[in-house]
């Protein structure tokens, strides 16, 4: 079999890329090695109910009047309706630092500049400077690292301020310990604080179908429970790959959307990438009937909380950090349909390492879930509420539970801490996208996908 298109992941850069190049040649061949779509933003099923895997808010929203906004040009590019996507804005978020500190934004970002006015007059100014900086700065050009924290203490010479703005960035998007590149940084403070978080109406499942039904519209194959096992290739060129079931399918270019040192791994090659610690989270889901009372999330979407003194930003010591994390409610968004059931969704770091060490033995490992969700249930309470005698349905996904499921390198799902900007791994056909091309969140995942296949592979067919 030969196709002159092989994308490598299902997850939404792999689709949007399959999309992308249908809509010019029918044959394009996307392989997922699992049994659906949608990588680290996919579903399950339990008690006969759908449940969403990493979905908590899509960032990049704009309305369609922002014809350059991400997502507008995201949706000509994949000749997507806005109204086939019933698009839902955030009601408000907020960061809230040893629960005597609070900035509130929205979708408005003159909720968060009217925050910090207020409760960071003296350096109102000097956030205006870094408004600025973040408006002229390039972040998809060739750079060598720029510590986005040295930036930020630089301008606004408050630690506070510094680590209350990038808590919701680096949770929401950054692989590295600590810091971001800065041009990281612009593109998460664009996506969340100047652009804002919406999610549509249904599901990620709903979401994943429609991108399906059009791919299938334009002639594009799909293969699930389709591993690769190896990328055939002789110098710089690649020839096809080989299943693991010892099938070989040629192809004139590659994209993939697995990850670079994954990648490496399947051309049988080190990665010439610098090794970094890769970063690790735990999330719990907890079901509640919809009339649970929940007073502390009231018009809350998503809460980004620390209670240290210091916020540290790292792979943990422990099993799990519970300092600091994310606390979602995915039913606050303006004018969801209603919903038989109400959730609160929780993020903290972990240490893949520590619980890898449980691997082998699944009573440890159970009993290990059972005392992570205990205690971030705890922590959950003490900021919206106790909802304990309420819960229905709960379940845990550890740094193990994302790398069985999504093929990612100790289950990091912001990948390797060392991005390829330009998708360009050294071969004159191999392209890499998604996570490690340094695109983050739903929308910059499935721009990347239809950059790579614009900039590298259409134009040479």
């Amino acid at each position: 079999m030969h196709v002159p298109l092989l994308i490598i992941g299902g997850g939404l850069s792999g689709l949007a890329a399959a999309l992308r190049f249908a809509r010019f040649l029918p044959d394009v061949l996307l392989l997922e090695k699992h049994s659906r779509v949608g990588g680290l933003n996919s579903y399950y099923y339990r008690n006969n109910r759908l449940f969403e895997t990493g979905l908590h808010a899509i960032t990049n929203y704009a309305p369609a009047k922002t014809k350059n906004a991400p997502l507008n040009r995201l949706l000509r590019q994949l000749k997507i309706k806005r109204s086939e996507l019933d698009l839902h804005q955030q009601i408000q978020s907020e960061v809230r630092f040893l629960d005597r500190e609070s900035l509130l934004f929205s979708n408005d970002f003159a909720t968060l500049d009217k925050e910090i006015a207020t409760k960071f007059p003296a350096v109102h100014t000097s956030f205006q400077r870094l408004l600025q900086l973040i408006r002229e700065y390039d972040p998809f050009r060739p750079a060598p690292f720029v510590s986005a924290r040295k930036v930020l203490q630089e301008t606004l010479g408050d630690t506070l301020l510094v680590d209350m703005l990038l808590c919701p960035l680096m949770y929401y998007g950054s692989s590295l310990e600590n810091d971001m590149d800065l041009g990281q940084f612009v593109i998460m403070f664009q996506a969340i604080f100047l652009e804002g978080m919406f999610r549509p109406g249904g599901t990620i499942k709903d979401l994943l179908d429609l991108l399906l039904a059009h791919y299938h519209a334009h002639g594009g194959a799909i293969r699930t429970k389709t591993p690769v096992s190896r990328i055939i290739h002789s110098g710089q060129k690649v020839h096809g790959v080989e299943l693991t079931n010892g099938e070989e399918i040629s192809c004139d270019y590659i994209l993939s959307t697995i990850g670079s040192e994954e990648t490496f791994a399947l051309l049988d090659k080190p990665s010439p990438l610098e090794s970094l610690p890769r970063l690790g989270f735990v999330e719990t889901i907890f079901e509640l009937p919809p009339e649970a009372p929940l007073p502390g999330s009231e018009n809350r979407t998503i809460i980004f909380y620390n209670s240290a003194e210091t916020f540290s930003y790292q792979q943990p010591q422990q099993l799990v950090d519970f300092n600091s994390g994310v606390i979602c409610m995915p039913q606050n968004f303006q004018d969801l349909p209603p919903s038989p059931f109400k959730e609160v969704r929780t993020t903290h770091l972990a240490s893949y390492d520590n619980w890898y060490k449980l691997k082998e033995d699944q009573a440890s490992y159970k009993t290990a879930k059972e005392e992570t969700a205990l205690a971030s249930r705890r922590v959950a309470e003490k900021i919206v509420g106790n909802f304990a005698k309420n819960i229905v349905y709960r379940d845990t996904f550890t740094p193990l539970t994302i790398e069985r499921f999504t093929a990612k390198k100790k289950g990091a799902i912001y990948g390797n801490p060392v991005k390829v900007k330009d998708g360009d791994i050294g071969y004159d056909n191999l392209f890499l996208a998604g996570t490690d091309q340094g695109f983050l969140g739903i929308v910059g995942s499935m721009l990347s996908g239809v950059s790579i296949v614009n900039q590298h592979i259409l134009p040479r067919l």
